[in-house]
């Protein structure tokens, strides 16, 4: 049976299967999944780069333990600041640790007098992706807005490996991945 092809179902329906999977992930295989970076993630974390990554919500892959790591190597964290669904994300100086405040639909952020910053790379939560390195993400486009204006950053999604579909609904506006980062492989165009 095909799925329906248009972006709502297909967010319902990896949704789905993303908490399906996480939730039979073992204490252990959870705890082990992206807790180290990998080495073609590692040639983009220099020293001086600014590294934007994000606050887990319910079964998004967290990459708290990656950006430790990229902290500890010398990069500087941001993490995105949301206003409202029309306004634009920004990004914001982060360091592990510090203290995040609530945003709208439920996200933690940066407080938002700190520092601006504009990312060198950017680790991006998406429900889905597929073979062109398409994102499907929750719907506002912010990250989409974001990455059109960020011309020189690295962007890359980190997924369950059961997020990925042969092909997803996309719109003109959306926005490829320069590679996607699953509990089991990279991938790039």
């Amino acid at each position: 049976m095909q799925p329906d092809f248009d972006k709502q179902s297909q967010r319902m329906e990896f949704r789905d299967k993303r908490d399906r999977f996480v939730s039979s992930l073992s204490p252990q295989d959870y705890g082990l999944a992206f807790s180290k970076i990998p080495s073609p993630l590692a040639q983009y974390l220099l020293p001086g780069k600014i590294v934007a990554g994000y606050i887990a919500m319910g079964s998004e892959v967290d990459p708290a333990a990656l950006l430790t790591q990229a902290h500890k190597m010398g990069c500087d964290i941001a993490l995105p600041h949301v206003t409202s669904k029309t306004a634009p994300m920004r990004f914001l100086r982060w360091t592990p640790g510090d203290d995040l405040v609530p945003g709208p639909f439920g996200l933690q952020q940066p407080a938002e007098d700190a520092p601006l910053c504009t990312p060198d790379i950017v680790l991006a939560p998406l429900v889905a992706f597929d073979d062109r390195l398409m994102r499907l993400g929750q719907g506002a486009g912010h990250y989409d807005r974001a990455l059109s204006l960020l011309d020189h950053a690295v962007a890359i999604g980190l997924a369950w490996s059961v997020q990925h579909a042969p092909v997803l609904a996309s719109d003109i506006w959306d926005m490829p991945l320069d590679a996607i980062l699953t509990e089991k492989s990279w991938m790039t165009l």
